[in-house]
């Protein structure tokens, strides 16, 4: 009792919360959440799997293929070409992006709907299949001028701590400059 071994013991106990840490490398909500993720894609994959499977498993091949040779390269030059049009304002860049990728995510969703192609759907929706494209087109320029109009706010704030000896990120790309 009380010896070197005992303190050796006390000293080398760890809480299982940084055990986890430091084996997984995050916390438990985070792995928590991981492993209900996976059981949810199982889940999902076993009932989708439970029709026709090889229907399922060519959408699947297909859908990755699309994205990996044909719409990554597109986004990927679209987004190259913005960030070399802004020069050296890169952090202005995510105003374009997230307005971008949230339409084309919209569009992505209800690309049926918008293209007038989804005749079985107007019951469900209870809408003419005539407004989905005004509605899309709406909501796309409403996140084209929210992003606008927070630019224009961050830029003004910058500014005015500018002559605080503060810097404007927002113009500046984010990183201090000097």
């Amino acid at each position: 009792m009380g010896g070197p071994a005992d303190v050796r013991r006390v000293v080398n106990r760890v809480s299982p919360r940084v055990f986890l840490r430091r084996r997984y490398g995050e916390g438990p909500l985070h792995l928590l959440l991981l492993a209900a993720t996976f059981a949810l894609a199982g889940y999902a994959g076993v009932r989708l799997l439970a029709g026709d499977t090889f229907a399922v498993a060519v959408w699947f091949i297909g859908s990755a293929l699309l994205h990996d040779l044909v719409l990554l390269p597109l986004y990927a030059s679209a987004d190259l070409v913005v960030r070399r049009s802004l020069g050296p304002r890169t952090g202005l860049v995510n105003y374009i992006r997230v307005p971008a990728f949230l339409s084309g995510l919209l569009l992505l969703m209800w690309w049926p709907l918008i293209t007038r192609h989804a005749v079985r759907y107007e019951p469900y929706s209870g809408l003419s299949l005539d407004v989905f494209l005004g509605n899309w087109l709406l909501i796309t320029g409403l996140l084209c001028a929210g992003s606008a109009l927070l630019l224009v706010v961050r830029t003004v704030r910058s500014r005015r701590g500018e002559g605080r000896g503060g810097q404007p990120t927002a113009v500046r790309g984010g990183r201090p400059q000097g």
